[in-house]
């Protein structure tokens, strides 16, 4: 089965700045490159060191010409580092309009032998930092003409993952923290959304992606028969962000092909 190409929207994003994490690759790249493409001057993060970092900013000076992007080293755990972020963001266009929280990992570990300082770094990276970085835009959103965040999710949201426990909680805490924000912020101008992607091609998802065999195993899980690919979770991501979803606030739209309609039962066992 050929992949759907999915194809950019007119200028939506024009004259806005968007700040998304873990910008360099995976989704968060493909996230950026849209808003780019769309006329957003995208500013986005990376960790330290990462070597396609540089690449991927000549792409988005590529894909959105004539605006300004940028690229910053920071690991989103570091609120002081993160807070010079934000700060350097806004202060380069007066404002900040759009925030995109995709920054995570996962790692995988026993639930009954857990090494507590792995299980701390992915809620530190995938649900700490959200809520820090959050709360440090939000309040400029609400005082300048409102905004829009999205947090990238994941199916296991609401699917379990067993022997991923860590993840399974920053995911399904992230869940709570869109909808509390989007409530709490919902009159003063500010949507938060969440995207939920399901199994997707990505750096994070190579251990699968690359192994015909376990590839095989995990597409005969997902209903559709195929994973993601990046940008079509960034199609997703780019509809939330932009005005098209204007009535839309503190939801998780699942983008994964089926995950979460309980697949086992794609074939009635019941009565």
């Amino acid at each position: 089965m050929t992949t759907p190409q999915v194809q950019p929207h007119r200028a939506r994003f024009a004259g806005r700045h968007a700040l998304v994490t873990g910008g360099a690759s995976g989704i968060g790249q493909a996230i950026a490159r849209r808003l780019a493409q769309e006329g957003a001057a995208v500013t986005f993060t990376h960790l330290p060191g990462d070597a396609e970092a540089a690449a991927t900013l000549e792409e988005l000076r590529a894909a959105g010409p004539g605006v300004l992007h940028h690229a910053e080293a920071a690991d989103v755990t570091d609120r002081a580092a993160m807070a010079t972020v934000v700060a350097r963001a806004i202060g380069r266009a007066g404002h900040l309009s759009i925030l995109v929280n995709n920054a995570g990992i996962q790692t995988e570990q026993p639930s009954d032998a857990l090494d507590m300082d792995r299980f701390d770094r992915v809620v530190a990276v995938d649900l700490l930092a959200v809520a820090h970085l959050s709360g440090l835009v939000i309040g400029h959103m609400a005082q300048h003409l409102g905004g829009a965040i999205l947090n990238v999710s994941s199916v296991h949201e609401i699917v379990p993952k067993p022997g991923f426990l860590s993840y399974s909680v920053a995911k399904g805490g992230l869940g709570n923290l869109t909808r509390t924000l989007a409530l709490e912020f919902a009159a003063r101008g500010v949507r938060v959304n969440a995207v939920g992607p399901g199994a997707t091609v990505t750096p994070m998802n190579a251990g699968w992606t690359g192994d015909p065999e376990r590839r095989r195993i995990v597409e005969a899980h997902i209903p559709m028969g195929r994973p993601a690919e990046a940008d079509e979770i960034a199609a997703v991501a780019a509809f939330l962000l932009s005005d098209e979803a204007s009535y839309v606030t503190g939801q998780t739209v699942f983008a994964c092909g089926g995950l979460s309609l309980f697949a086992d039962f794609a074939r009635n066992w019941s009565t």
